[in-house]
């Protein structure tokens, strides 16, 4: 107990916790989730394409169980879970996730439409010839090696990275604190851009975007971000690049057409996609389109009908641009490993900068480790030499010395090596020891051996012999072959298409319906307005009207706020609705005073109870969010109560009072917002009711025995603000005008 109180040690908790998640979130950075500037590839990636090596799974052997590869993978290097493992298998198999896969997988492998791979006792894999580049130089001692997680083998640090497999293929992932998410691109622009760093260190980022052009993802699919666009995120390391789905037209004769979608966005799932499209279709809001088939085989091709050949496809799948992942975004942020290790977002030349350093570095570890190599066989060679000039004395002293290696050694001034290959030489060999070919193979080891030596001294020739290998694997990647063609396309970025609403929604004639305590729902069809409509209990008709479900709706509240609503969205059907607040932040001591269906090029006149308004343009009167739009400032004991479409030259206003007055509409201002202007002057009392007319026409109201109108207005005609005079004889007790 003394031992173990001993080793107890007081600590604070949060220092303690901050340390031990912050080891972890380390650990998760650069152990696990961002992928190495040099070769592109997370330890998971890196542990399994060395795995597979030591297994000698190259492409011209046959393939492997992949539970195989997975077993040593964990078994040996990385003491993670299997499914973890076998996932990242997967997924470097796949070639609609890497542009350039790295295991040639056999088996399911799963799909484009998000299904998932077969179990690893049923797949099995080797690595591809992409893979083969990659850790081409391994055996020449090109990379640094490191202790395995158990110290019982040792495992490369980084890959020599024959090919650059980050911008080639991209990477993926979530650490703590930061993400990485890079694009793939294409091989041959690749090198393009590498060639031109090594003759030009100095350059800009634009000329290398200009070879690089852009993202190059294995499903294909076209970009429509400018070049400035394109380049601004390449120099900032972040970004979007927008893309779309690659589509043409079929024409079927007679006029009749299909359009065909052969190439979708990069990680955008097939078979959800279409689900939503078919969603969209179910519930009217894609109106041009009349069915969708999935037709794909190996290829993608999906089929989209519309409704009538008058319909232009490119309208069609803008619709679906908008509304879909037919057009989906990549958002890049390249941020990678260091050489040192250290996490960061680099620009677009900093990434080929880094690698072009580290195959420098390879490339002067390979030169050191062949020179070793040559050192070693020349001075072997050089011992053949000396055995084959004194042949017979060399079979005598091994025959007849009790220590023929230590004689050998004095006798002929050689090295414990040359002393110890002489011994070890079979007796066949012997016919070999030929003069002439001995002196060749050192002849032409000590020029390989200068050029070596030159080549390690001299940068400029390194470089040149950098350049050479990329020249190398650019025609072996090329554009010509079926694994470097370019797949995805550039296009300008497209004008903002001006869809008309009719155009994402199916247009039909409805009845809108809202209750004096804010209920609002739809009837299908034109009802007649007067119908005894069913409401709640202590509920009764407000407003009702007919609309097109392509409408908006233009509600006014007593405070002088203006609200729309889609007709779309009004709820139909049996029931009564649901509250409008639910749909409109309108306040709880507030009421909706007018509804009506909103008309481009329309005036209205807005008018309070106490006499004040003023004429709105129709632009000013639609909210963009759901709190609506404050037009006319009304004070405390005011509340908003007429909103008329100025459909005439003249404005009958009458009051409580019963006084009439007629004045020329255009004597009232038209305002954006504000209190307005008084109408009529009251000394009791409130307005009561408004008409707007033409002059030629008159006003009219109900009375006894029909409807009358007045054209003679000289009686109450005036200017705004006046009182104006009393109401004619037979005017309704309520006071209000004939509603058109």
């Amino acid at each position: 107990m003394v031992e173990v109180s001993q080793k107890i040690k007081d600590v604070q908790f949060g220092e303690e916790l901050s340390k031990r998640y912050l080891s972890y979130a380390m650990s998760t950075i650069v152990s696990r989730s961002l992928p190495d500037v040099r070769d592109g590839l997370k330890p998971v990636h890196r542990r399994l394409m060395y795995a597979m090596r030591q297994l000698h799974l190259d492409p011209k052997n046959g393939y492997k169980k992949c539970a195989r590869v997975v077993g040593d993978v964990i078994g040996k290097y990385h003491p993670h879970g299997d499914s973890a493992v076998y996932g990242a298998m997967v997924r470097l198999a796949q070639d609609f996730s890497v542009r350039y896969p790295l295991v040639d997988g056999q088996g399911n492998f799963g799909n484009i439409d998000g299904d998932g791979a077969a179990a690893m006792r049923y797949t099995e894999a080797r690595l591809t010839e992409f893979a083969m580049d990659l850790m081409d130089g391994l055996n020449d001692d090109a990379v640094a090696f490191a202790d395995t997680y158990d110290g019982e083998d040792s495992e490369p640090v980084v890959m020599p990275a024959m090919v650059p497999n980050l911008l080639c293929n991209g990477s993926m992932g979530i650490a703590v604190g930061m993400a990485t998410n890079i694009p793939p691109h294409n091989l041959s622009e690749l090198s393009d851009a590498l060639l031109y760093l090594i003759e030009n260190p100095q350059c800009d980022d634009e000329p290398l975007v200009r070879r690089i052009k852009g993202p190059d993802f294995p499903t294909g699919g076209v970009i429509i971000d400018s070049f400035d666009t394109i380049l601004n995120n390449y120099k900032q390391g972040k970004g979007n690049f927008r893309v779309r789905a690659k589509w043409n037209v079929e024409d079927l004769g007679r006029g009749q057409y299909q359009i065909v979608v052969t190439e979708i966005p990069y990680q955008v799932i097939k078979s959800k996609l279409i689900e939503k499209i078919a969603e969209l279709l179910l519930n009217k809001k894609l109106p041009f389109l009349a069915d969708i088939r999935d037709e794909s085989a190996q290829d993608v091709r999906i089929v989209l009908e519309p409704k009538n050949r008058t319909i232009d496809a490119a309208l069609l799948m803008e619709q679906l641009f908008r509304q879909t992942d037919m057009e989906a975004k990549f958002n890049m942020n390249m941020n990678v490993l260091d050489s040192d290790g250290v996490p960061r977002v680099m620009s677009i030349k900093e990434v080929l900068h880094e690698y072009l350093l580290h195959r420098n570095v390879v490339l002067l570890r390979k030169v050191k480790y062949r020179l070793g190599k040559i050192n070693a066989r020349l001075e072997i060679l050089e011992g053949y030499l000396v055995a084959y000039l004194n042949l017979d004395e060399v079979i005598r002293i091994i025959r007849q010395e009790d220590e023929p290696k230590a004689m050998l050694m004095q006798k002929f001034k050689l090295t414990d090596n040359q002393a110890e290959a002489i011994l070890n030489m079979k007796l066949r060999n012997l016919r070999k020891l030929d003069e002439a070919q001995i002196r060749d193979e050192h002849r032409d080891l000590l020029a390989e051996k200068a050029e070596l030596e030159i080549l390690a001294a001299d940068e400029g020739r390194r470089w040149a012999a950098i350049a050479e290998e990329i020249k190398k694997t650019k025609e072996k990647y090329s554009k010509k072959t079926a694994l470097g063609r370019r797949r995805t396309e550039f296009a300008e970025a497209p004008e903002d298409v001006d869809i008309p609403i009719d155009a994402l929604i199916e247009k039909e004639p409805i009845t809108v319906i809202l209750s004096q305590k804010g209920w609002v729902r739809c009837i299908k069809g034109h009802t007649d307005l007067s119908e005894n409509f069913k409401f709640k209990d202590d509920d009764a008709l407000a407003f009702a009207l007919h609309a097109q479900t392509t409408d908006k709706i233009v509600l006014l509240d007593n405070k002088g706020k203006f609200f729309n609503i889609a007709a779309s969205d009004i709820p139909s059907g049996r029931g009564f609705g649901q509250p409008v607040r639910l749909m409109i932040d309108l306040a709880n001591n507030d009421e909706v005073v007018a509804m009506f269906v909103y008309t481009a090029g329309e005036k209205y006149l807005i008018a309070s109870d106490k006499g004040y308004g003023f004429i709105v343009d129709e632009n000013h009167i639609l909210a963009q969010t759901r709190n609506g739009r404050k037009i006319m400032n009304v004070a405390d004991d005011e509340n908003m109560k007429f909103c008329l479409p100025v459909c005439g030259d003249y404005v009958a206003i009458v009051g409580e009072n019963r006084k009439l007055l007629v004045f020329k509409a255009e004597e009232i201002p038209t305002m954006a917002r504000g209190h307005g202007v008084l109408l009529q002057k009251y000394k009791d009392g409130n307005i009561a009711d408004i008409q707007i007319f033409k002059g030629e026409e008159g006003f009219s109201y109900n009375r006894a025995g029909g409807i009358s109108t007045e054209k003679e207005l000289l009686t109450w005609l005036g200017h705004r603000a006046q009182v104006g005079k009393l109401v004619p004889f037979g005017f309704p007790k309520n006071n209000k005008f004939l509603k058109p």
